[in-house]
């Protein structure tokens, strides 16, 4: 692998450096990438198992017990957009910092973003390569919609210098019972990365329907924002849900060009490999306004 791909990885973003809580990170962190991984589990809640209760997954209360949780905890996804903010609060909650007995009531209530946003922080304080990816599982049902739908999700992945390849990680969904994987190496094919999808649905092979989102939202303008997500993550730009290009807003995305989309399936197909077109890549993100600048309720 190129050392300067390596390199890219290995640089904190403005969602991952962790600011102050690198050097005690650093010496307090296991060695072992599944051990840090379980470990970050821990300390979150995703929204639907707070929901839920313990019901379901949870029914062994494999993520702590949702009564010991106050009523008034909200889905945090809003608040803690960063790495740091993250680490500060579960340091304000239990100033033990990342434990494995932590309480509950001390965890963050958050969704695979922040997961992988924090994973990729951990491991890149270890010395580790490490990036966010978004794309679509249907490894478990996350809207709740009827099967065979691939629902919106983000992973990591990770260099492994022994194995001299990327291995794709879920910490996000590595303690759910119903697996039938290693959510630490997980086979290729597994996971639907968003430029396999976009092209598969746009070259006719599958319904766009097959792909949705947690908010009930689906077909090609999900895939759309799954992908700006995944091009922002490989270029270390590890953008919130509501952050997507103009292009794909509801009321514009219909209205695409054929040249717009034909300029999407183009970028899809770079990010089929990343590392092969890194360069490619990194000039679209340099000189294409259009992929890169975005819209939100402030921007």
């Amino acid at each position: 692998m190129d050392e300067k791909i390596l390199n890219h990885y290995l640089e904190f973003s403005q969602y991952t450096d962790p600011g102050p809580y690198k050097e005690i990170l650093k010496k307090s962190l296991p060695s072992d990438v599944k051990e840090i991984g379980l470990l970050l589990r821990k300390q979150i809640i995703h929204k639907m198992t707070f929901k839920n209760g313990n019901t379901g997954s949870n029914k062994d209360l494999r993520y702590g017990d949702m009564t010991h949780v106050p009523w008034y905890r909200q889905p945090e996804d809003d608040i803690f957009v960063t790495a740091p903010a993250m680490l500060a609060e579960l340091f304000r909650r239990d100033p033990r910092g990342l434990v494995s007995d932590r309480g509950a009531e001390n965890k963050l209530i958050l969704t695979c973003r922040f997961v992988s946003i924090l994973m990729s922080t951990l491991l890149k304080i270890k010395g580790i390569p490490a990036r966010v990816r978004s794309g679509f599982s249907s490894y478990f049902d996350v809207t709740g919609l009827p099967g065979g739908k691939s629902d919106d999700h983000w992973i990591n992945q990770y260099w492994n210098q022994d194995k001299s390849r990327w291995v794709t990680i879920d910490v996000d969904g590595s303690i759910e019972g119903n697996l039938k994987f290693d959510p630490y190496d997980i086979p290729e094919g597994t996971f639907d990365f968003s430029a396999d999808a976009w092209l598969s649905v746009r070259r006719g092979g599958i319904d766009g329907n097959h792909f949705w989102n947690a908010g009930g939202h689906g077909g090609l303008i999900v895939i759309a924002w799954e992908l700006f997500y995944d091009f922002h993550c490989l270029m270390n730009d590890e953008i919130i849900y509501t952050h997507t290009p103009e292009i794909t807003n509801f009321g514009k995305f219909d209205k695409l060009t054929t040249k717009q989309l034909e300029d999407i399936d183009h970028l899809a197909e770079l990010m089929q490999n990343p590392d092969k077109n890194f360069d490619k890549l990194m000039t679209i993100w340099n000189t294409k306004k259009e992929f890169r600048l975005l819209n939100g309720a402030l921007l």
